[in-house]
């Protein structure tokens, strides 16, 4: 069980059978997931009637979230598995360097993807507008030609809110990790090592903990990964 933010909404043979569509706020089932419906996707409707509904939706998917960590085998209130990622961020700190993984074969990862997967695309690059841009369209064309589900995450945010779904969770991901160093560089305050340095040790650090655990995952350029779906 997984939460999609941020997809566009597509036509109903974008999806595999694996989806559930909600919508929340309208006074009635919205008129774009009503193709949806028809075509037999499983939908459901939220109706607020009041702002201050909204504290009630908060607490629906908090709880949801618990109960689906405990369904699936995640313990919901603890990351063993995002402190393993820190700990290994922290030993590639300690010994003053940082080697490069190197760049993996984005196709034979593609050629892992099956049917009930989801692919998460773990950005560590800046977060800007066009980077934004870029990995949006990039997710579409993935959903659309392989009809899975798809996230995208800024690392290393998105560990502290995925990560333990990640690599404790089931192995039903596919994920793509998408390093940029950044165009400047500079000093952490009262550390030997750089922002960069320190980017880049989070990025292995959370690779590695990702094959340790049997995922599917490779590390590529942003470039390659658009042309892969181009081809």
């Amino acid at each position: 069980m997984v939460p999609v933010e941020g997809e566009d909404l597509g036509l109903p043979e974008a999806y595999g059978p694996d989806r559930l569509f909600v919508s929340v706020g309208a006074d009635r089932l919205d008129d774009a997931l009503r193709p949806l419906a028809l075509a037999g996707h499983p939908t459901a409707h939220l109706p607020l009637e009041d702002p201050i509904e909204l504290g009630g939706e908060f607490f629906r998917w908090e709880f949801a979230t618990a109960v689906a960590g405990a369904v699936i085998g995640i313990q919901p209130f603890d990351q063993p598995n995002v402190q393993e990622a820190k700990d290994n961020t922290r030993r590639l700190l300690s010994e003053g360097r940082v080697a490069d993984p190197g760049y993996d074969d984005l196709g034979s990862l593609l050629g892992q993807v099956r049917q009930g997967d989801y692919v998460a695309v773990q950005a560590y690059a800046p977060r800007t507008a066009e980077m934004e841009s870029r990995l949006h369209a990039v997710r579409m064309r993935f959903r659309d030609r392989l009809r899975v589900a798809t996230t995208v995450g800024f690392g290393p945010r998105f560990l502290h809110s995925t990560g333990q779904l990640h690599k404790g969770g089931p192995n039903t991901g596919v994920f793509v990790q998408i390093v940029e160093p950044p165009r400047e560089d500079i000093p952490v305050p009262g550390q030997a090592y750089t922002f960069g340095i320190l980017l880049a040790a989070q990025a292995t650090g959370d690779l590695q903990s990702l094959r340790d655990h049997g995922r599917r995952v490779a590390r590529v350029h942003l470039a390659d990964f658009e042309e892969s779906l181009e081809a």
